[in-house]
């Protein structure tokens, strides 16, 4: 008949799921610990478990060798023939250690043992059971509240749920059911080592599973999703029944299958897409609901796509705080630029101009001197119309340019254009003809200019009287 001790032993088995040989070699150990803390000794000590007594005795062990290297730990054949007639070179010699002189300090210090011997086999059973889970739905019963984090109770052991796996929208209550995906399981957590997530886009998934049938048995398959939890989520699916309508399935005679879901996530919207191939076809139906007018692949090893819309469907093309792209661009692979039909026409406009339109030299700038047109040159700005167009703040981080310098330069383009291009021309033909007098007033003016620049107001002043 078993001990009272083996009796517990298999009943602690039995609450902590673990084998109860795991067990017994914990307390084998912790009394080996106890012994040698007592003892003092380096020797071979083990430590042997009887289940009819209850007894734990530890042993010395020696090992039967010709020459002896170690005498702790091996004995000679001689001597073990003394202890043992039927010894050998290789036989074990176990000599018993009295255990009824250990006392209280030994016996806390093997209890100590045991616990982490125990504590240190349930967790391995939980992470070898949990992490072959990683993915599945559970019901798990909010238990308490760490910070801000959560802790669900399983059934069998105890799951953090972080606040980034949290819906944003969300708020829970101790003792409140909740279902949740296995995130992940962390063998090195100090605390529960199941992480639990009601964020995560595979939660949907095996929400839809649950829900649809044509899902679960494989006619229907999820092929993507993207989610931004609490808000909205984008489904992609596809069928592999030319019969079975793979958006109708998952929705459900008049919603009851999405809104079953709807409110599983408290009323987080659920937008489900037709999967394509062809990403031109798939990316038209990710920007759902908006109604796209043309995608063009921009640059397929970077992924970037150009998406045109009806000037009234670009917000929502675009969604609140850019939602519908985000998750559309998530949802297909590929980088969205959305533009409107206007937005369009007038960058192919400007684009014509560019091309078609005369380059005006820096040049023909009155007042700006020569080795200001030679930094901005520097920087590629090449004419007064791609001059024109640039801010204040880009003229300012050319090197040598400061604020003074940039409203000289505005006003030089100012008063080019309201004097317009022909007189421009004009003075630039004038300027072709001019008297050596002329001439050197000219000079004068563009080195007073650079001057100024240079922030050397005396400089400028002697430019300018000599």
């Amino acid at each position: 008949m078993a001990s009272l001790l083996y009796q517990q032993i298999e009943m602690l088995s039995r609450e902590k799921h673990i084998e109860p040989e795991v067990v017994v070699s914990a307390i084998e150990d912790a009394m080996v610990v106890a012994a040698r803390k007592f003892y003092k000794t380096e020797e071979d000590l083990r430590g042997k478990f009887n289940p009819e007594t209850g007894q734990v005795d530890v042993y010395s062990v020696v090992t039967v060798v010709e020459e002896v290297n170690d005498p702790k730990k091996e004995i000679t054949l001689a001597e073990a023939k003394k202890k043992n007639p039927s010894a050998e070179v290789g036989t074990e010699i176990l000599t018993p250690k009295p255990t009824d002189v250990l006392g209280r300090i030994a016996a806390q210090t093997a209890k100590q043992v045991i616990l982490q011997k125990v504590r240190e086999a349930e967790r391995d059973t939980i992470f070898n059971e949990y992490n072959g889970r990683v993915g599945e739905l559970v019901t798990v019963i909010v238990k308490r509240a760490e910070g801000p984090d959560l802790i669900v109770d399983m059934g069998r052991t105890e799951a953090r749920l972080p606040k980034r796996e949290q819906s944003k929208l969300e708020t829970y209550n101790i003792g409140e059911r909740l279902r949740v995906v296995i995130k992940a399981v962390d063998r090195a957590a100090k605390g529960p080592q199941v992480i639990a997530s009601r964020a995560d886009a595979s939660l949907v998934q095996r929400l839809f599973e649950m829900e649809v049938p044509e899902i679960y048995d494989g006619t229907v398959q999820i092929r993507h999703a993207a989610r931004e939890a609490g808000e909205r989520t984008k489904v992609a699916v596809m069928s592999r029944d030319k019969d079975v309508d793979p958006v109708g399935a998952c929705v459900g005679m008049k919603g009851m299958r999405v809104q079953s879901i709807i409110r599983e996530l408290r009323g987080e919207k659920i937008d489900i897409i037709p999967y394509s191939e062809e990403t031109v076809a798939f990316a038209q139906k990710a920007l759902s609901p908006a109604k796209v007018t043309r995608v063009q692949i921009v640059d397929p090893e970077t992924k970037k796509l150009e998406v045109i819309v009806e000037d009234s469907q670009l917000s929502l093309a675009i969604g609140k705080k850019g939602q519908n792209v985000r998750l559309a661009s998530k949802l297909i692979g590929w980088d969205i630029d959305i533009k409107s039909e206007e937005e369009k026409r007038q960058e192919i406009e400007a684009e014509m101009t560019a091309l078609t339109a005369p380059a005006t030299p820096l040049t023909a700038l009155a007042g700006v001197g020569a080795k200001t047109i030679e930094k901005m040159e520097a920087a590629g700005i090449n004419s007064v119309e791609k001059l024109a167009s640039m801010t204040p703040e880009q003229l300012m981080e050319i090197p040598g340019i400061g604020e003074k310098m940039v409203d000289k330069i505005y006003q030089a383009v100012n008063r080019f254009y309201e004097s317009g291009s022909e007189a421009a021309a004009a003075s630039e033909g004038a300027a072709s003809t001019e008297t050596p007098e002329a001439a050197a007033d000219g000079r004068e003016e563009a080195v007073a200019a650079d001057a100024t620049e240079e922030g050397s107001s005396e400089v400028a002043e002697a430019a300018a009287s000599g």
